[in-house]
């Protein structure tokens, strides 16, 4: 049961009941489209009758449409409901250090359009830029404008206090204390909602993909990236923390000795399993370097190298090298994993990022990391699954920021 919060809550009123069942219908809908009243009426175990007037309130708001009818045996056919998608519109920004990306969608998570572009080295020059892109891209691919655009999500990769909007620590973009959410939407006159990678893409999962994760109710999307940032869904629910900044696990410090990481830290997980982390070691391994080398050794390091996908290709093609960086990865990921499966117990984990193109070598030694890290019988338990998708999860994860308020539980005391 959830503890009414009694420095932050909202009376229940006379509509009350009637908002929540019309929020039930309308998830209901989006989830089993296309779906009849008859069929609707039969998952809410009420009379059709009641249904009647939430179902004609989200058609006339036209947030619902019909679409035909089914066929039936015998009887009158069932007119089917489905959640109106086009013309309902939403920007997608994925913003990382080098390039980011841009998106227009539809609010079910259809991409119209996609481009790329270098990021700013500043807040303030984003905010800028992403004026031009947003006006340019509804101009040439929405009728309507900025009419039909829900909203605008932004994907940033650090630490985000998403109930002020503001970016608290970026270390890969070296952006501290930035009201991003305010900038951009002063430019622009749309709402504009923030959130961290990580957090994104479980926002991506629950919300755009409810039939994937309708068998569990507690998972983590584990984002293996530039950084490391882990997404916790608890019974349904975003898991945001006092301060909405849960989930760093990424600077976990788990070897006090080990690489120096960008938050100033030794041994953070994200130090040792990040796709640079991958990278330095394998350079060290190249060059027969032991130990733990400063900072900048390290960043020389891994200049001289295309990426991570340059040694999954050098695996693949049987350098034995290449081929224990990553089973060292596979390790490393394995046991930050164990302090998830300890602390929250999911139902299952997703791992996205680059990495999991090698999934068949870093498999087994994350595995193993994982089980002897927590206690024998809980981490069998704890379905692990690798999604390769993590630029197409990470633009959905801003499709979800804007949309998910629409369809989330209603907050009543």
């Amino acid at each position: 049961m959830r503890k009414i919060n009694t420095r932050n809550f909202r009376l229940a009123t006379r509509s009350t009941p009637r908002d929540v069942n019309r929020r039930i219908v309308l998830n209901l809908i989006r989830e089993y489209q296309p779906i009849s009243r008859a069929e609707l009426a039969r998952r809410m175990s009420v009379r059709r009758g009641t249904l009647t007037p939430l179902v004609r309130e989200l058609v006339d708001s036209g947030v619902v449409f019909e679409k035909g009818t089914a066929t039936t045996a015998r009887g009158r056919r069932p007119t089917m409901l489905c959640v109106r998608t086009r013309g309902r519109l939403v920007v997608a920004v994925d913003v990382r250090s080098g390039r980011s990306s841009i998106a227009l969608s539809d609010v079910g998570g259809r991409m119209l359009a996609r481009e790329t572009f270098d990021t700013p080295a500043s807040p303030n020059q984003l905010a800028d830029l992403l004026a031009s892109e947003v006006t340019r891209l509804l101009r040439l691919h929405a009728p309507n404008g900025a009419e039909g655009c829900q909203g605008i999500g932004i994907v940033l990769p650090g630490m985000v206090d998403r109930k002020t909007g503001r970016l608290i620590y970026a270390p890969r973009l070296g952006w501290r204390d930035v009201d991003l959410r305010a900038s951009v939407s002063a430019r622009l006159g749309l709402k504009v909602f923030i959130e961290s990678a990580p957090i994104a893409c479980a926002l991506a999962r629950l919300w755009l993909e409810p039939e994937a994760t309708r068998s569990v109710n507690s998972f983590a999307y584990v984002s293996v990236s530039g950084g490391i940032g882990v997404g916790l869904v608890v019974n349904g629910e975003m898991l945001r923390g006092e301060t909405h900044t849960a989930g760093e696990f990424g600077h976990v410090s788990l070897d006090s000795s080990g690489p120096e990481c960008v938050c100033g830290q030794r041994g953070c997980w994200e130090a040792l399993a990040c796709n640079a982390a991958t990278v330095e070691r394998y350079a060290d391994a190249l060059n027969g370097v032991t130990g733990s080398p400063d900072l900048a050794l390290h960043r020389a390091r891994v200049a001289a190298f295309p990426g991570i996908e340059d040694v999954i290709r050098r695996a693949r093609g049987g350098e034995d090298a290449a081929v224990r960086t990553l089973v060292e990865t596979g390790s490393h990921i394995g046991r930050g994993l164990a302090l998830l499966v300890s602390a929250f117990n999911p139902g299952r984990i997703y791992v996205g990022g680059e990495i999991t193109e090698a999934w068949d070598i870093v498999e087994a030694p994350m595995r193993s990391a994982l089980m002897a890290g927590t206690i024998p019988g809980s981490a069998g338990a704890t379905q692990v699954v690798p999604d390769s998708s993590l630029a197409e999860y990470r633009l959905l994860g801003a499709v979800a920021l804007v949309t998910a308020p629409s369809y989330a539980a209603l907050a009543v005391g």
